[in-house]
């Protein structure tokens, strides 16, 4: 699971390494479930085949995926779930994110940085994932969008997660005796494929990034800012 990230801030990154414009806000760098953050999907007027529309667009969303299915008089509780990361092999079932893989609503987090804890000396050490080459990650998720208490529509985002027990690298993080498990890390060469992708080949990106393109980093501090 991943519950912390380090978001990638300059839009020259996202035009550089995602081909999509920053939104017209600012977002947190150091991400933590439920913040606003940013995530790249195609458009919802894509598919109309109007030239003008770009492939790809950055929007603002809460990292914690609620369903549109929601009933308003349960959106407290269900904001207060732990929907951040999503299980790739039971997203399709899954009430909160069926809806999501079902449409086909993917999209791609950026990130400089993920982080998981080391536990291997005993203590959680917070440690930083990154790409060996310095560029940012493409972690691959799910969008939907729900009805706030004013009426208005939020979009929302998750992450989906492997099993990462036979993973050189990530099977070496969290807790003794507990699940292993790691984001999806998408080669840059795949991310037009997955935004494109439908529910019955989606889970053909759901495969383990090589560890040795990976670079695992102590981190100094672990605050929220």
């Amino acid at each position: 699971m991943c519950s912390h990230y380090q978001a990638v801030k300059h839009a020259e990154q996202l035009r550089k390494y995602f081909d999509a414009h920053r939104p017209p806000v600012e977002w947190p760098r150091d991400m933590w479930p439920r913040y606003s953050g940013v995530f790249i999907r195609r458009p919802d007027e894509w598919s109309s085949g109007d030239e003008a529309v770009p492939a790809r667009e950055a929007v603002m969303g809460r990292w914690g995926l609620i369903p549109a299915a929601v009933r308003a008089d349960k959106l407290d509780n269900a904001a207060k779930l732990s929907t951040f990361n999503a299980r790739g092999e039971t997203a399709a079932t899954s009430f909160t994110f069926g809806n999501a893989w079902r449409r086909g609503q993917h999209c791609i987090v950026p990130a400089d940085a993920i982080y998981e804890p080391d536990w291997r000396s005993g203590k959680a050490v917070p440690t930083g994932m990154t790409r060996a080459d310095g560029h940012p990650l493409g972690i691959a998720g799910l969008w939907d969008r729900y009805r706030n208490a004013a009426g208005e529509w939020v979009e929302s985002y998750t992450m989906l997660t492997i099993d990462a027990s036979d993973h050189p690298l990530f099977r070496e993080y969290h807790r003794p005796g507990k699940e292993k498990r790691m984001v999806v890390i998408l080669p840059e060469g795949a991310y037009g494929d997955w935004l494109a992708a439908g529910p019955q080949n989606a889970r053909d990106f759901l495969v383990g990034y090589p560890a040795d393109r990976l670079v695992a980093t102590p981190a100094l501090k672990n605050e929220r800012e």
